[in-house]
């Protein structure tokens, strides 16, 4: 198969997308007007009193790729789960006689809750045999190489409240990673009420899990969290936040200062708090970006451990 044989595979092959589906998450329970119980994934339709059994699950994968095609044409195609943009590398591993549309490695961008055909492949002699392996990654965000700087935000709570910074930037307990070198932890009862540091599009949301700890193996990747899209392309989160405590949506537009959530004490934590960074990707590499709170006093400050940072409605 030449590669304009296989382009022209691809394009007629792209008009079969179909949107994947999302596997439910939770148990529905309600008693109907003749007095029998339902259980139900699907919260009822009609204005009925329903309680929601939460269930314990391992966490979904956000970026999905099947395949489709021929087993001698075979098409990769994958479903961006987030509500924003996403950054997904494909690279082939241990190939023999392998062709493939576009050449790999590549990098794409695909919108949020969008399916996109990525890669099709085929023999580069079509009269012998091939193999392949096909690695992906991907990092949330569109890329933007250069960090974005003198980021100024409002403190994730009310403005009439106030708690200590448990650890501030570079943190050498947990935040040793470029993803969480610029996080910060605000040591907070659970429950308290979570506020937006900016405006921004929800773009993912987890509230399902009811349980922390400080074994990384079993809770490192079960933190409840809300991760927010700015307008500058940089990303906040959220994280350790309450077992279904989260009221904002997928897809929606919040402001800054709007509640979001309430702390928790979920996954990788030793104790309550919320976990807080603002993170860019700067090409297949998420990274956190520095950044300072807007004080009560008018003028903007960096967050400094043991600090206790106190709330402000003054928008930066």
């Amino acid at each position: 198969m030449n590669r304009k044989n296989l382009t022209c595979l691809l394009l007629s092959a792209a008009v079969l997308l179909i949107p994947a589906l999302a596997s439910a998450k939770n148990i529905y329970k309600y008693q109907d007007e003749n007095g029998i119980w339902h259980f139900t994934d699907r919260a009822p339709e009609q204005e009925i009193e329903f309680e929601t059994v939460y269930m314990e699950r391992e966490p979904e994968p956000r970026i999905r790729m099947r395949q489709e095609g021929t087993k001698e044409s075979p098409m990769y195609i994958v479903f961006n789960d987030f509500w924003g943009p996403v950054e997904i590398e494909l690279k082939l591993l241990d190939a023999v006689n392998v062709l493939s549309e576009p050449p790999l490695p590549a990098r794409f961008v695909i919108p949020g809750q969008q399916e996109q055909l990525l890669v099709g492949l085929g023999a580069l002699d079509p009269g012998l045999g091939y193999q392949y392996r096909l690695s992906m990654s991907s990092v949330p965000g569109r890329p933007i190489s250069t960090p974005v700087k003198d980021i100024v935000i409002l403190p994730p709570f009310s403005p009439r409240e106030q708690f200590p910074i448990s650890q501030g930037f570079q943190g050498e307990k947990t935040h040793t990673s470029p993803d969480s070198e610029y996080a910060i932890d605000i040591a907070m009862p659970v429950g308290t009420a979570i506020h937006a540091v900016r405006s921004g599009t929800v773009m993912d949301v987890e509230e399902d899990f009811n349980s922390g700890g400080t074994n990384i193996e079993k809770f490192g990747d079960k933190a409840n969290h809300v991760r927010v899209l700015h307008d500058d392309g940089t990303m906040a989160l959220y994280a350790h936040l309450d077992l279904a405590s989260v009221n904002v949506r997928p897809g929606a537009r919040i402001r800054a200062g709007q509640q979001i959530a309430r702390s928790g004490n979920t996954g990788f934590s030793s104790g309550p708090h919320l976990h807080f960074a603002i993170q860019q990707n700067t090409g297949m590499k998420l990274i956190s970006l520095p950044f300072q709170f807007m004080t009560g006093k008018g003028s903007p400050e960096e967050p400094r451990e043991k600090q206790i940072l106190q709330g402000t409605a003054d928008n930066p």
